[in-house]
C-alpha cells in the first residue's frame, strides 16, 4: 500500500477548541505555593552545587534574587526559537527595560544551552531528544528549587512531525507514548530499567485549548504523542542513512499509531512529561506540525512557512500566561 493512500481508512480526528468549547469548558487547578519537589537527599550535602549546562551555581549567583519570581518555564529546542519567544513574551507582558539594555543569555557563558528571563518566565532551549532536555531539566529543576520558586507551570513548545493532521496543527498533548506504544519513561540506572509514569495535567491542557480563538487562521487539537529515541529509524523513516524495513511495514506501523490515538511524534515529551511529574510540577506540550507522515517523510515546506508554523504554539503559550497574570493580549 502507498503510503499517499494510507489516510483513507483512518478514524476521524479529534475535535478542535472550535468545536469542543461548549462541550468541555474544563477547570484549572489554582496555585498553592507548591514548591519543587525534590527527590535527592545528597543535595542537602553538597557545600556548592554547579549547575554547569546553566553557567550558575549556588555559591556564586543569589539564585533566590535572580529567580524567585518565576512562575512559567518555557523549553524548545532551539536557542533561536526561545530568544525570539523571550522577546515574544517582553512585548506581550509589557516588560519596561532599562534604556540601553536589551534581553541577554544568562547561560552564555556555556554553549550547551540558552536561557533568558522575562519577568516571571523563563525560555530555555533544550537541544534534541531525550537526553538533552533531561540534562536541562535537572538544572533547571534544582535552580528553581535552591530559588524556592512555588506555584511553577512547565511548557515543553516545539515541532514534530502530524499523523493525519494538516501541516501548521498544533498539538497539545494529552497523553504521552514511546515508541512501542507504552505510556511511561524507562531509564537505565545503576544496571537496571526503571519505568516513570508520565500523566500530564488535565486541567493545564483545557485551559491551553481554550486560548486558541475562532479568528486564529490555525486549527488547535488534543491527541496522544509519540515519543522516540531517533528522528530516522523509530519514526518508520524511509530516507535515513539506515532503513531495514519496507514501506508497507512503515505505513502499518504509523496507521497502527494513529489508530492509538497519537496525532504526532517528537522526541523529548517522555523526558519532559516523567520529570515533571516527579518534581510535582504542572506540565504540558504543545507542538505545531510540520508533516503529515501518512504522506511523506521529508519536510519540503518553504522556510518562512515552516517559520509561521513555528510561531504558533508561542502565541497559545503566550496567552495562556498573559491570562494567568492579567494582561490583557
Amino acid at each position: 500500500m502507498s503510503a499517499f493512500n494510507a489516510i483513507n481508512d483512518l478514524k476521524e480526528p479529534k475535535k478542535t477548541t472550535r468545536d469542543r468549547k461548549d462541550d468541555d469548558e474544563g477547570e484549572e487547578e489554582e496555585g498553592n505555593g507548591q514548591r519543587i519537589q525534590v527527590r535527592n537527599k545528597h543535595l542537602d550535602e553538597l557545600e556548592d552545587d554547579v549547575l554547569y549546562h546553566l553557567a550558575l551555581s549556588t555559591k556564586a549567583n543569589d539564585l533566590v534574587a535572580m529567580f524567585n519570581d518565576v512562575k512559567f518555564v518555557c523549553l524548545g529546542g532551539s536557542p533561536r526559537r526561545m530568544e525570539e519567544f523571550a522577546f515574544y513574551m517582553w512585548q506581550q507582558l509589557k516588560t519596561d527595560i532599562p534604556a540601553g539594555q536589551t534581553l541577554e543569555n544568562i547561560a552564555r557563558a556555556t554553549d550547551r544551552y540558552a536561557m533568558y528571563k522575562v519577568g516571571p518566565v523563563l525560555s530555555l532551549s533544550h537541544g534534541m531528544g531525550v537526553p538533552s532536555i533531561s540534562i536541562l531539566l535537572h538544572e533547571v529543576m534544582k535552580l528553581l528549587h535552591y530559588a524556592r520558586c512555588s506555584d511553577v507551570v512547565f511548557f515543553r513548545m516545539g515541532t514534530s512531525g502530524g499523523l493525519g493532521l494538516k501541516p501548521g496543527t498544533v498539538v497539545i498533548t494529552e497523553e504521552v507514548l514511546d515508541g512501542m506504544f507504552q505510556p511511561h519513561f524507562e531509564i537505565q540506572i545503576l544496571g537496571e530499567i526503571v519505568r516513570r509514569p508520565v500523566t500530564l495535567d488535565d486541567g493545564l491542557i483545557k485551559a491551553l485549548l481554550l486560548c486558541s480563538r475562532p479568528d486564529d487562521d490555525f486549527d488547535v487539537v488534543t491527541g496522544k504523542t509519540m515519543c522516540t529515541s531517533d528522528f530516522y529509524e523509530a519514526q518508520a523513516r524511509l530516507d535515513g542513512f539506515i532503513c531495514e524495513f519496507s514501506e508497507k511495514e512503515k505505513v502499518e506501523f504509523l496507521k497502527n499509531a494513529y489508530n492509538r490515538g497519537i496525532r504526532n511524534i517528537e522526541m523529548e515529551s517522555i523526558c519532559f512529561a516523567a520529570m515533571c511529574r516527579q518534581a510535582n510540577v504542572r506540565g504540558a506540550v504543545v507542538c505545531t506540525t510540520l508533516i503529515d507522515r501518512l504522506l511523506s517523510d521529508q519536510i519540503d515546506a518553504p522556510a518562512d512557512q515552516v517559520k509561521t508554523w513555528d510561531k504558533r504554539p508561542a502565541v497559545l503559550i503566550a496567552r495562556y500566561i498573559c491570562k494567568k497574570m492579567g494582561i490583557a493580549n
